[in-house]
């Protein structure tokens, strides 16, 4: 079955940087757009990123251009998220996406804290 499990969250200071990683198993990742979500607590999920199949074309939301990088490693199935620039709204869960066969699949998320 899909699964995903991601990973690297955690409590960083404002203008630092994470990497949050995802790794894929259950499905041919490398034939999937992939995408990354956060949620804030009592809110809906918001899209952060999306790629392609090849890597080549990415999609980010407005207030994390330039700050955030999607990418994804097709041999080993797993898909990264660079954040830089971090900021105390960044704070949430962040959480790995694919749909496949008109189904989405999340993983448990990871909490992402910025804070001084």
């Amino acid at each position: 079955q899909v699964q995903l499990v991601e990973s690297g969250g955690g409590l960083v200071q404002p203008g630092g940087s994470l990497r949050l990683s995802c790794a894929a198993s259950g499905f041919t990742f490398s034939s999937f757009f992939m995408r990354w979500y956060r949620q804030y607590p009592g809110k809906e999920r918001e899209l952060v990123a999306a790629i392609d199949t090849t890597g080549r074309n990415t999609y980010y939301a407005d207030s994390m251009k330039g700050r955030f990088t999607i990418s994804r490693d097709n041999a080993n199935s797993t898909l990264y998220l660079q954040m830089n620039s971090l900021k105390p709204e960044d704070t949430a869960v962040y959480y790995c996406h694919v749909m496949r066969d008109g189904i989405n699949y999340w993983g448990k998320g990871t909490l992402v804290t910025v804070s001084s």
